[in-house]
């Protein structure tokens, strides 16, 4: 297939980029570099795959839809795959414009691309914040999202419903995919247990909002990755189109206190902590009903949290050892 992937060089776009390339397929990649956080973090993630044939990157907004029909014109692009966003939740609380010009206007402008280009697949990535503080667990796709209390959340909501007009008036495959705390090697600096890694490392206390009971379903990046290629497959063998929302978790829940402890073990470094009040628009709980996935992707994650934390720490241990740890 002959992918397009929004938000290439981010934490799960290149890990998505280097697993379809490694598949043989073609991947076009576009990525502004948002200054969220440092762009080498970026650069770093996709060197390996810049001198690649069949890899081709794009510097540019994925609302520039002019510059991405210029360079693709004649090319016929088989699936889109959208992840480009405004990332974070409290970041969205600070610049809630810029959460819905890239995260809102971004998906509307790559849905109307996918259009102009005749793309009849497209997987959108959503997310469970969109669940709010749901009562309900484990969360599933038909339970009521009608009170985000983010943003960023109010935005990926606002995606899965201009992804679903796009299905209705020009009939495109569309799986929303609520991706649930995704970690893993290269993981954002600003996401929890990078963040508490780089804590360990330079002997500072960890900085824990709330009393440690909120909880979290962390689903470790290759089982994500895996979740996304399948999502593609399927939309690529069916004989009509569809628009499903999917849950993609861990489908099991972590308590914030066992996660520190979870890492510091990894790290062989024992833990001192620093409570903080719970900052608004953080949701108390995660937890994913993945029946969904399992049936129409025949998906589900193999990664527990204690052998990602492991895996995780291995790639900390050697990633900071070539460079300052910053906190």
């Amino acid at each position: 297939m002959h992918i397009l992937v929004s938000g290439g060089a981010g934490f799960i776009g290149a890990h998505l980029c280097r697993r379809l390339l490694n598949d043989g397929h073609v991947v076009q990649a576009v990525d502004n570099f948002d200054p969220y956080y440092d762009r080498e973090i970026k650069e770093e993630g996709i060197a390996d795959l810049t001198g690649r044939p069949n890899f081709h990157f794009y510097e540019q907004d994925i609302n520039n839809t002019a510059f991405l029909g210029s360079v693709l014109k004649g090319q016929s692009i088989d699936a889109i795959v959208h992840l480009a966003a405004k990332a974070g939740v409290r970041a969205s609380i600070e610049n809630p414009v810029g959460c819905a010009h890239f995260n809102i206007t971004g998906t509307q402008s790559m849905l109307e691309f996918a259009r102009q280009m005749e793309v009849k697949k497209f997987v959108f990535g959503s997310s469970s914040s969109v669940y709010g503080n749901n009562e309900k667990v484990p969360f599933a796709e038909e339970d009521a999202v009608h009170h985000p209390i983010s943003p960023y959340a109010a935005s990926k909501r606002s995606g899965e419903l201009l992804a679903h007009t796009y299905h209705h008036l020009y009939d495109m495959t569309v799986h929303c995919l609520r991706l649930f705390t995704v970690y893993g090697p290269r993981q954002r600096p600003d996401l929890a247990i990078h963040k508490f890694a780089r804590q360990l490392l330079t002997g500072q206390p960890i900085t824990m909002y709330g009393d440690g009971t909120s909880s979290r379903d962390y689903t470790y990046v290759n089982d994500i990755i895996d979740g996304i290629v399948q999502s593609l497959h399927r939309a690529h063998a069916l004989d009509q189109e569809e628009y499903e929302i999917i849950n993609l978790g861990g489908s099991e829940t972590t308590e914030l206190l066992d996660l520190i402890h979870g890492i510091g073990d990894a790290l062989g470094i024992e833990p001192m902590i620093e409570q903080q009040p719970m900052p608004p628009g953080d949701v108390k709980r995660t937890y994913a009903d993945i029946s969904k996935a399992r049936e129409l992707l025949d998906w589900a994650p193999e990664t527990s949290i204690d052998e990602g934390l492991e895996k995780f720490a291995e790639w900390v241990n050697d990633y900071y050892a070539e460079r300052p740890v910053e906190v």
